[in-house]
């Protein structure tokens, strides 16, 4: 079996007489033609150190941040980096045609992530305002309500692909809540926004889709606000356009639903594929919001985010960068540069300083959502489905990649079939209760369970003169379940349960 890389991805295949990286003007790669980006971002930093110069489509020209230390660097230093696109070099010349594949990432929009200043203070403002008013106790219970809503739909089957059937629905369940579009939440609102992300023939009208729902929104919550995040953004002070709500509303919809899917799969089929985790899990050693931790170390939803510029001459991770220079702050090879990770192996628990959601003034505002997400969605999953088995070997699963994400195609599970749920209950794993058998006629006597208050009683026979008491049926199977004294909860089980949402 092939050995994973430094970035536990097993070697893509190529097909023969491919070169591994496709090479272009001045010996550069191709960042787009790598069918093994993980190889590459390796060979890179060996190359050319914590910085490298790369290519784009089209041989547009462009840094990519290996290092941990620049990447931080790089996103916190406003005076020398912004997301202004309209001061990179290659666009002002027109090496950027307008039908680049990478331009609706990187073209400049009027949202807070490419704005500065005070400009860049009034829009984060109003989001991190409208995010600061969410009651993260009725998220949590939210999404453990979502969470046995969708697995209620395969739980009976016996197997599901986790990925089409859970972690691609749960996300876009939980933002359309938030949003205050929840009955907006169906099964085509999920595949709009998948196949927008995906860049295919139709994503333009799958966009359409989107944005149309989302203006919608916006015109229902400016004649009528309620407690949802899309009318904080109307009513906030900064007093956004009906055209800034809806984009930040897409923002919003868009960058949480593509991270929390990638992160949740990760964390589910690091769950499924290493042994050591599981056991750690069920141990009681390692906590899902510990491995979640993890997976962002290892797997961030984003490999790299495009992009930052350079505002003035400056130097980076040993090179020289221009003004008007690109550069892609790129999480993934930070995660794992040898100066901060020697050892992939360690334990990362309790280290919070990947770069899986940025940093600096552009830190990614939603960040605790996805991990609310991810935490009580897998721990509810894992509750109703304790027994989930990967159905395939870990070499035949497929992945999409791209420069921005890596993203698992499907994930076949089986397991033992259970019962529906009621929603508002505790997730458990009971199993599917078998089918009573009914018997009608005589037939041999069967010990009937005493009469309870809400059944009718029998009426008296004749008794003897002297009646005796009759002693409780022998069979255990005759009486009913006796009723235990209900403990009060300890600390510890008061704050699992507040912690899980329910």
């Amino acid at each position: 079996m092939p050995r994973p890389d430094r970035y536990g991805h097993l070697p893509a295949r190529s097909a023969p007489g491919c070169p591994a990286h496709g090479l272009g003007p001045g010996g550069l790669h191709r960042l787009h033609e790598s069918e093994d980006l993980g190889a590459l971002y390796e060979k890179l930093r060996e190359e050319h150190g914590p910085v490298a110069p790369v290519l784009l489509h089209d041989d547009v020209p462009m840094w990519i941040v290996l290092g941990h230390a620049e990447n931080l660097h790089m996103v916190r230093s406003p005076s020398q980096f912004c997301r202004d696109s309209r001061i990179w070099t290659p666009l002002r010349d027109g090496l950027v045609k307008p039908d680049h594949p990478l331009m609706p990432h990187i073209a400049w929009q009027p949202i807070a992530s490419h704005a500065e200043g005070d400009e860049h203070k009034r829009l984060r403002g109003a989001v991190m305002g409208a995010i600061s008013t969410i009651d993260f106790r009725s998220l949590r219970r939210y999404i453990n309500r979502s969470t046995q809503a969708i697995v209620n739909r395969f739980c009976e089957e016996g197997e599901a692909d986790l990925v089409g059937q859970f972690t691609e629905h749960l996300p876009m369940a939980v933002m359309c809540e938030i949003l205050g579009m929840a009955d907006e939440y169906n099964d085509r609102l999920v595949e709009a926004a998948r196949d927008a992300l995906k860049g295919t023939e139709t994503a333009i009208a799958s966009h359409s889709y989107v944005m149309d729902v989302l203006s919608r929104l916006t015109a229902r919550r400016r004649a009528r606000p309620e407690e949802d995040l899309a009318s904080y953004l109307i009513t906030h002070p900064a007093r956004l356009t009906d055209d800034e709500v809806r984009e930040h509303l897409r923002l919003v919809l868009f960058a949480a639903y593509e991270a929390t899917t990638n992160l949740l799969s990760n964390v589910l089929l690091t769950v499924l594929i290493d042994p050591r985790f599981r056991a750690q899990l069920n141990g009681g050693q390692m906590t899902v919001p510990e491995a979640v931790e993890q997976s962002l170390w290892n797997e961030p939803p984003f490999s790299t985010v495009f992009a930052y510029f350079a505002k003035q001459e400056t130097e980076l991770g040993g090179q020289r960068i221009r003004r008007g220079d690109g550069l892609l702050f790129a999480p993934l090879p930070a995660n794992v540069d040898p100066r901060v990770r020697p050892d992939l192996k360690a334990s990362m628990q309790g280290n919070r300083s990947h770069l899986a959601f940025g940093g600096g003034p552009h830190e990614c505002p939603g960040q605790d959502i996805g991990r609310s997400i991810a935490d009580v969605g897998v721990d509810a999953l894992l509750m109703r489905l304790p027994d989930v088995e990967l159905d395939c070997d870990e070499d035949e699963l497929r992945w999409t990649a791209s420069i921005a994400s890596r993203h698992l195609v499907s994930m076949p599970v089986q397991f033992a079939p259970k019962p529906p749920q009621d929603v508002s209950e505790t997730p458990n794993h009971n199993a599917v209760p078998k089918q009573r058998d009914w018997q009608i006629g005589t037939g041999p006597a069967q010990s009937q369970p005493a009469p309870t208050a809400a059944q009718p009683q029998p009426q008296p026979q004749p008794a003897p003169a002297h009646p005796q008491p009759q002693p409780a049926p022998a069979s255990p199977q005759a009486q009913p379940a006796a009723e235990e004294p209900v403990r009060a909860r300890g600390a510890w089980q008061r704050f699992l349960r507040w912690w899980r949402g329910y």
